[in-house]
């Protein structure tokens, strides 16, 4: 039965009409309008945007073609081409030649409609002799042959897994997603469509619509459209265009694979589309008709992967995981040879890291092989030769297998292997089980772990290793406490006793140095600390937080983590250390309670575990007010005069010159010692420098002040120290003192006028305290008062009673109003 044939021509744009010429010229007898209008619907032609109305030979030939394949609403379909061509009028139109291919049947000779393009049957024009007989034949020109497919192939290598991620998404369910080709060649197009279906499967291949070139892609009812790069831009809605490929620009970045959430349907086409761009790079599209015979078919990622490894075709770790849990699906029903074939595939280096997936796929595939092995010892050939290979592959990459919850890891079954097997398999393998065992500079610590899992189940003795690697799995804990929920850490601490008792040590040492890490991991995991060790410092940590709310008594949560731990700091002096980190974390206990607790330990324990450094820092980021942070000072340098160094012994020096100062037991001179002592302990706490100058402030304006001691501040340099002594001199307690004390509003008297000229600093700064803090007060004061002034400034000396007369002495104003002030009291 022949194919119908229509001949449509289309005019230029502006002469459709009647008379153009536009429309159906000539088809085969027998069709029904209906369909016509349809076909009509399907392939119209707009030229490329730019091109000329006025082709050349030349631009005829550049133009693209619109070869198509189309669906019909009968179920019939549509074989279509359409080339430009020039009217009588030398303007630009199309023609369109094209067959009705029943729903039923192909092409004659059983030719794919891709294997059409540019057969020598299609006509540029109408015939000329009536209406066209139905066609017998499309003979293809064989141009897409193997090799010139693989070639292709290279050339859009970038965007070869999208596509074919694009071709396995239209064999599933739902609304197929279209695919957009944007090539500057019509016939580049009609390529990717030939590699398509070399690739799907008959019953897929002969359906797939495809049109090699159109200017209204979103409009186009194929599964693959072909697109110039000026429709490129317009391609910007992925739910509207499509998947768009543009394959004139610059080349995509790998394919990111689906999130781990991502359902099934969007990891499988991604996972297939990766193994057939790597079947078509490595030139072996015979894959694709060895995976047809194989349960599942060609679009089976598992079955495609297995016979992709099969002919040597390099996978990556996500096809390498499909042929893996696909044999292990028809492990019984593959010949050893193709399983041997496999393993030895599998255990070639790979060119990318092994994934959880893939270690967990393998050791499934290990065990399925050794129950297929067990019954009746028919496959001696696939044991020996097979089995020893996967299992030295599972054994020495099984480090961090993640399994989904309802999938077991396999131990019960690499349990159950014949023990023979497992004999030979500890032999050849227990080196490698040891040194990733004992590998300390390996990044996974859950690969050692598993490692060791394994171990234990072929009886390789790892007893000398546990320890080192006990220490490395709490660094990794005390580090990411998620580590603890890695399955293969999980199982083989519950059932690795010795392990899990070092760990314990283990950690427990490394609370000692990091308790905060501690402290996280213990929050965050549920470890056993109940049993006959003591580890007193994860007790600690467990109990935490040890400290106090703000105005709470630290003193009183260290008793309570010591009392927790279960041991004496005077036995085990490091409990102190962890204890004093846990309830103040980084910072240190006010001075009071740092001398509580030094003198409750004494300074042994904390020499040995460190703490008297943050004694040291209690006592130096003290309040510049703190009464307490003076006597410990004291006592630090008492107990401490070995372990601190210069500058903070210098500190504390001068806190405990400050302790004598104010109790009156400093010898002179006062003011040169302070400032010996300071430049000694530079650079010096700012709260310590406040109280060092208030402090010695406050002594200068004392009246037991040594000989000296004025001298030395007027000259000694210090503006702070001077201004911290106008400062002291401004407060209440010494103007009620001027007040009430005629000898010691003498002795200020005396000191804010001696030395006139000194320096510029101390006239201003006499100058204000005698006329802003004396005056004030010398002038409220009762004429008996004011004498007993003079009495004492007559005791100085003659001339110092007189200067305080003349200072005293009210001008014409003031006598004026002292006149009139006691006129208005006689009244």
């Amino acid at each position: 039965m022949g194919l119908a044939q229509l001949h449509y021509t289309s005019a230029p744009p502006g002469q459709v009409g009647p008379g153009s010429g536009s429309g159906f010229v000539s088809v085969t007898p027998g069709l029904p309008r209906s369909l016509l209008d349809e076909v009509e619907r399907l392939i119209g032609y707009e030229p490329p945007e730019g091109a000329p109305p006025h082709p050349t030979a030349t631009g005829l030939a550049a133009s693209p073609q619109a070869f198509s394949h189309s669906v019909l609403s009968d179920g019939s379909r549509l074989l279509a081409r359409t080339v430009r061509t020039v009217t009588g009028g030398g303007a630009g139109g199309s023609h369109t030649h094209a067959v009705l291919l029943p729903g039923d049947t192909g092409l004659p000779g059983g030719g794919l409609p891709i294997s059409a393009w540019n057969s020598v049957r299609w006509a540029a024009g109408a015939p000329e002799s009536g209406p066209p007989a139905p066609l017998d034949d499309l003979p293809p020109l064989g141009l897409f042959g193997r090799d010139v497919l693989a070639g292709f192939a290279a050339a859009r290598a970038p965007w070869l897994a999208r596509f074919f991620a694009g071709l396995r998404e239209q064999t599933g369910t739902g609304a197929p997603a279209r695919i957009v080709l944007v090539e500057r060649s019509s016939a580049d197009v009609a390529q990717w469509v030939a590699l398509a279906c070399a690739v799907l499967p008959r019953e897929h291949a002969e359906p797939l619509t495809f049109t090699t070139y159109t200017r209204r892609p979103w409009e186009a009812r194929q599964r693959i459209v072909g697109v110039l790069p000026d429709t490129a831009q317009e391609l910007s809605d992925p739910e509207r265009h499509g998947r768009v490929l543009d394959c004139t620009g610059r080349a995509p970045a790998p394919m990111a694979p689906p999130l781990p959430a991502s359902p099934e349907a969007a990891y499988v086409p991604y996972v297939w589309g990766e193994i057939a761009a790597r079947v078509w790079l490595d030139r072996a599209p015979e894959v694709f008709t060895g995976a047809a015979t194989l349960p599942g078919g060609v679009l089976s990622p598992g079955a495609l992967a297995f016979a992709a490894l099969g002919a040597d075709v390099t996978l990556g770790p996500e096809g390498r995981t499909e042929a893996a849990v696909w044999a292990g699906r028809h492990v019984r029903t593959l010949s050893p040879e193709r399983l041997h074939r496999l393993v030895e595939a599998l255990a070639a280096p790979a060119d990318a890291p092994r994934t959880e997936a893939e270690r967990t796929a393998l050791a499934r595939l290990f065990t399925g092989l050794g129950d297929r092995s067990r019954p009746s010892g028919q496959d001696e050939g696939l044991t020996a030769a097979t089995l020893h290979t996967l299992g030295a592959l599972v054994l020495t990459t099984a480090a961090g297998m993640e399994c989904a919850p309802h999938e077991p890891l396999p131990e019960a079954e690499l349990s159950a292997l014949p023990g023979e097997l497992k004999h030979r398999l500890a032999a050849e393998l227990s080196p490698g089980l040891l040194a990733g065992i004992a590998d300390d500079t390996a990044p996974d610590i859950a690969r050692a772990v598993e490692l060791l899992r394994v171990a234990g189940i072929l009886g390789v003795d790892c007893t000398e290793l546990l320890p080192g690697l006990a220490t490395r799995l709490a660094r990794a804990l005390s580090a990411d406490p998620d580590t603890a929920r890695v399955p293969a850490v999980r199982t083989v601490l519950d059932d690795h006793f010795e392990l899990r008792t070092a760990l314990l040590g283990a950690l427990d040492a490394h609370a000692a140095d990091d308790p905060a890490a501690a402290t996280r991991l213990l929050a965050a995991v549920d470890l056993p600390l109940g049993g006959v060790q003591t580890l007193p410092h994860l007790r600690m940590c467990a109990g935490a937080p040890w400290a106090p709310e703000a105005g709470g008594d630290g003193l009183s949560a260290l008793h309570a983590a010591l009392r927790a731990c279960g041991v004496s700091a005077f036995t085990d002096p490091l409990v102190l250390r962890t204890a004093v980190r846990l309830v103040w974390g980084g910072g240190a206990p006010t001075a009071g309670e740092a001398g509580r607790l030094l003198g409750g330990t004494g300074s042994d324990a904390h020499r040995a575990a460190g703490t008297w450094a943050t004694l040291v820092r209690a006592a130096l980021d003290s309040p510049a007010d703190d009464p307490d942070a003076p006597d410990l000072a004291h006592d630090l340098l008492r107990c401490f005069p070995d372990r601190l160094e210069p500058r903070v012994r210098g500190a504390l020096l001068l806190l405990d010159f400050l302790r004598d100062l104010g109790a009156g037991r400093a010898e002179p001179p006062w003011t040169e010692r302070a400032l010996s002592l300071r430049a000694d302990a530079e650079p010096l706490e700012p709260t310590l420098l406040a109280r060092v100058l208030d402090t010695l402030g406050r002594q200068l304006l004392s009246q037991e002040r040594p000989e000296g001691e004025l001298y030395t501040l007027i000259h000694c340099g210090e503006p702070a120290l001077l201004a911290a002594y106008a400062t002291a001199a401004q407060e209440a307690g010494v103007t009620d003192r001027l007040r009430t004390s005629p000898a010691y509003a003498a002795h200020c008297f005396v000191a804010w006028s001696s030395l006139p000229g000194a320096s510029a600093e101390w006239d201003r700064t006499r100058t204000s305290l005698r006329d802003k803090v004396l005056r004030p007060v010398v002038r409220a004061l009762p004429d008996a008062d004011v004498a007993a002034v003079e009495r004492c400034l007559e005791q100085v000396g003659v001339h110092r009673a007189e200067e305080f007369r003349a200072w005293n002495r009210p001008g014409t104003l003031s006598r004026l109003g002292r006149r009139f002030g006691s006129l208005g009291r006689q009244r």
